[in-house]
């Protein structure tokens, strides 16, 4: 079923600019909890930059870096190489 919703979001998100895209695949790809952790500041050549609350969740995020890349560009349908994760600056 997750996987059903998941390719539906996917074919809905094609017609929004890449930015919209990505903040939509963002909580669909890790979930609400580590979502509301982190915040996409950027994107280019495939590098995804999002920057997270505090370390520990950017931990967690780290240890799930290649997963939440594969799912981020299976949703949005944009190529994501890589994420790179940055401290908020409080």
């Amino acid at each position: 079923m997750r996987d059903l919703l998941r390719g539906n979001l996917a074919r809905s998100l094609r017609g929004i600019r890449e930015e919209d895209r990505l903040a939509a695949a963002w909580t669909v790809a890790c979930g609400r909890a580590m979502a509301d952790h982190g915040t996409i500041v950027g994107y280019g050549a495939g590098v995804l930059r999002i920057e997270v609350a505090d370390a520990v969740w950017m931990r967690q995020m780290i240890s799930l870096r290649s997963v939440l890349a594969r799912e981020m560009a299976r949703i949005a349908g944009l190529p994501v190489a890589t994420i790179h994760f940055e401290l908020k600056k409080n």
